[in-house]
């Protein structure tokens, strides 16, 4: 999607054998993330260590969602992990209950769920949006401006006015 302001995360066999450090859910442990998506109508169901993750559009260690439940292991970053919960979240709820594995509607609705979740980084502990922008950075989303910091503080308007029409504006504050 050259010139377009953001992309879908990389494969995560491409980037994970490079050795990206991100922080997954095993480091912050599922309660937080579980209780967050339940805000939103969404429900976090654990995949045990070495399966496979049910509607996981990536593969390997990515998130994955069928309906309303995303998938998880404890290895999945999470960054992953909010990413697919963000496709849900801005999705009209029409759509939600026939999503299996590919969310993503449009470019918009790709760059809407990219600035939420680093919007809800803010809401897990031990993550904040600091770390969240570096690991999209580390784990290989691509973004015109070259990193997810400089999208999303030079570039996000766009995505900032989806959150807004779609009444997700109490989590689209400026930053």
């Amino acid at each position: 999607m050259t010139g377009e302001s953001t992309t879908a995360p990389a494969p995560a066999g491409a980037v994970a054998a490079s050795g990206a450090d991100v922080l997954r859910l095993a480091d912050i442990g599922l309660q937080a993330p579980a209780a967050l998506l339940a805000e939103f109508g969404l429900v976090l169901a654990p995949v045990p260590d070495g399966e496979p993750i049910p509607g996981s559009y990536w593969g390997e260690c990515e998130a994955g969602l069928v309906g309303t439940t995303v998938y998880a292991r404890a290895d999945t970053p999470v960054h992953s992990l909010l990413h697919e919960a963000c496709h849900l979240i801005v999705m009209p709820p029409e759509r939600r209950a026939r999503v299996h594995t590919d969310a993503t509607d449009s470019v918009a609705e790709e760059d809407a769920t990219c600035c939420l979740q680093i919007l809800l980084a803010d809401r897990l502990p031990g993550v904040g949006r600091d770390r969240l922008m570096a690991d999209m950075d580390a784990w290989g989303y691509t973004f015109r401006l070259g990193s997810a910091r400089a999208w999303f503080e030079n570039d996000a308007e766009d995505a900032r006015a989806f959150l807004a029409a779609r009444g997700l504006e109490m989590v689209s504050d400026p930053i």
